[in-house]
C-alpha cells in the first residue's frame, strides 16, 4: 500500500512539473511561480495523506514542503535567464555599394527587433557625409528556421531629426546604437568625435519620423576634453545601446577604456571599458560597472594593423543579464565572440573618475562566460557591430541577429549571421535539475 501512494506521488510530482514547464512558454516567471507554490500545497496534502497511512512524525508533514519551496526561491534568486545553447542557422549578405532610397545602404553598427510588427531596425553610422544620419527598416525572413540568400530585405529608410527638426550636419554625429521601446520611439547612442571636441550621445527619436524626442545627460567623465587627458577616446566610445525588457534600464558602454581608465586594447592587453546604467523612469544616469575585453593574440599582424574592443551589449532580463560582443581586427581577419556577461556582485563605479587612481583589488568586474567563438564558422567573418535576438523559430527556440558594419570599404560587405539560442529561465533550470526527463 506504501509503494502504491509513492507511485502516485511520483506521477503527480512528475505530471505537476510537466505542467510548469509548459507554462514557461506561455507566461512569466512571476506568474509560474505561482503556479509552483500552487503545485507544491497541493503536493503537500498528497505528502499529508502518505504520512497518515505510514504512521510517520508529523514534523515530516511540514519539513518536506518547507525544504521544496526553500530550494525553488532560492534559486529562482540566485540567477536569472541563461543561455544554455547556440547554434549557427545561416548567413547574407548585401553588397557593398548598394543604394536604397537614394542612399548609399552599410555602416550599420547595431539593430534592434520589433516583436509587434516582426521588423528589424539597424543604425548606420554615416556621419552625415553620403546621406543624412538615418537608420533602416528589415524585414528577416526567418519562417524555415534558418537564413538564405535573400531572406533579408530593406523596407524603409528613416532619417534622424535633431531637436530642432533638421538633419545633423556632416561630421556632428557618428551613431552606432540603436534599441526600440513599446512607444514606438528608438534610442539612438553616437560617439561624438574625441578629436573634434564633439560629445557622445544618447537621445530618444520618434519611430516613424526620426525627430528627436529627448536626450540623457551624460556623466562628466566621458566627454572629451582639449588637453586629452580625460574621456572618450576616438572612435572608442559609445558603440553599444540596450533596453532591458520592462524598459526601467538602458545600457550603454564605451569601446575601450576612457583615457583616464587606461590603455585602449592592444595585442594581448585587455582594456577596462565602462558599462552606463541609466534609469529610464528618471532620465538620468546611476551606476557604471568595469567590463574587461579580453586580450586576444593574434596569429599574423603584418600590417600592424589592431583594434579590439566591446561594439555592443543585449539586454537577456531585468536582473543584469545580457549577451555581448568582443570584435578585434588583426590586420588579416576578424575575430568574433560571444559572452554571457552578468552584473550581479560588480562594483558600482560611478564615483570612481579615474580607474588608473583606483585602488583595482577593491573594484569587481561584471562576470563574462564565453558562449561562442564565430571562427569556428565555416564563414568568412566581417566586422560584427550589432546584435539583438529576434523572433522565435519554428522548433520554439529564440533567434540571435548579428550584423557587420563594412565601413563603406569595397572589400568589405554587409554581412547578417543568425544562429538560434536556446534561453533557460532559472525556474526552467531548477525543474530540469529535479526532473532528468523534463526537456522531452
Amino acid at each position: 500500500m506504501a509503494g502504491e501512494f509513492f507511485r502516485i506521488g511520483d506521477r503527480g510530482l512528475i505530471a505537476g512539473l510537466r505542467i510548469c514547464r509548459d507554462a514557461i512558454n506561455r507566461v512569466s516567471t512571476f506568474w509560474c511561480g505561482i503556479l509552483f507554490v500552487n503545485f507544491m500545497l497541493w503536493q503537500t496534502m498528497l505528502i499529508k495523506k502518505i504520512i497518515k497511512r505510514l504512521r510517520l512524525p508529523l514534523v515530516i508533514l511540514f519539513c518536506l514542503p518547507i525544504l521544496f519551496i526553500s530550494f525553488f526561491f532560492s534559486n529562482l534568486a540566485s540567477s536569472a535567464v541563461e543561455v544554455s545553447g547556440i547554434e549557427f542557422i545561416g548567413e547574407t549578405i548585401l553588397p557593398t555599394g548598394l543604394v536604397f532610397q537614394n542612399t548609399e545602404l552599410g555602416g550599420l553598427s547595431g539593430i534592434t527587433y520589433d516583436a509587434k510588427r516582426n521588423l528589424f531596425y539597424s543604425i548606420s553610422d554615416d556621419r552625415s557625409q553620403k546621406a543624412p544620419a538615418r537608420f533602416y527598416t528589415f524585414k528577416i525572413d526567418l519562417s524555415k528556421g534558418k537564413l538564405s540568400k535573400g531572406s533579408v530585405v530593406p523596407s524603409i529608410v528613416t532619417t534622424l531629426l535633431n531637436d530642432k527638426g533638421q538633419t545633423f550636419s556632416p561630421a556632428s554625429i557618428d551613431s552606432e546604437g540603436i534599441a526600440l521601446t513599446s512607444r514606438d520611439t528608438v534610442f539612438i547612442s553616437s560617439e561624438g568625435d574625441a578629436a573634434s571636441l564633439i560629445n557622445p550621445f544618447v537621445k530618444e527619436f520618434e519611430l516613424s519620423t526620426g525627430k528627436e524626442i529627448q536626450t540623457l545627460p551624460i556623466p562628466t567623465k566621458f566627454l572629451p576634453t582639449k588637453d586629452n587627458n580625460l574621456g572618450i577616446r576616438n572612435n572608442l566610445a559609445f558603440e553599444s545601446l540596450t533596453i532591458t525588457p520592462d524598459e526601467s534600464k538602458l545600457f550603454t558602454a564605451t569601446e575601450n577604456a576612457l583615457i583616464q581608465d587606461g590603455t585602449e586594447a592592444q595585442p594581448k592587453v585587455s582594456s577596462p571599458s565602462r558599462i552606463l546604467q541609466y534609469n529610464l523612469l528618471t532620465g538620468q544616469p546611476e551606476k557604471e560597472f568595469l567590463y574587461l575585453t579580453d586580450p586576444v593574440k593574434p596569429l599574423f599582424n603584418l600590417n600592424n594593423r589592431f583594434s579590439s574592443g566591446l561594439p555592443d551589449l543585449f539586454a537577456l532580463d531585468n536582473e543584469g543579464n545580457f549577451l555581448s560582443i568582443e570584435r578585434t581586427f588583426t590586420g588579416l581577419g576578424f575575430y568574433i565572440a560571444l559572452y554571457q556577461v552578468s552584473l550581479e556582485g560588480a562594483t558600482d563605479i560611478s564615483n570612481i573618475n579615474s580607474l588608473l587612481s583606483a585602488d583595482m583589488k577593491t573594484i569587481k568586474p561584471v562576470k563574462k562566460k564565453l558562449l561562442f567563438d564565430l571562427r569556428r564558422l565555416d564563414v568568412a567573418l566581417d566586422n560584427i557591430e550589432g546584435l539583438t535576438l529576434g523572433p522565435k523559430l519554428p522548433d520554439g527556440q529564440q533567434a540571435l541577429i548579428l550584423v557587420s558594419d563594412n565601413n563603406f570599404q569595397k572589400l568589405q560587405r554587409t554581412q547578417f549571421l543568425a544562429f538560434k539560442v536556446k534561453i533557460e529561465s532559472p525556474l526552467r533550470r531548477i525543474l530540469r535539475r529535479l526532473l532528468p526527463n523534463f526537456n522531452r
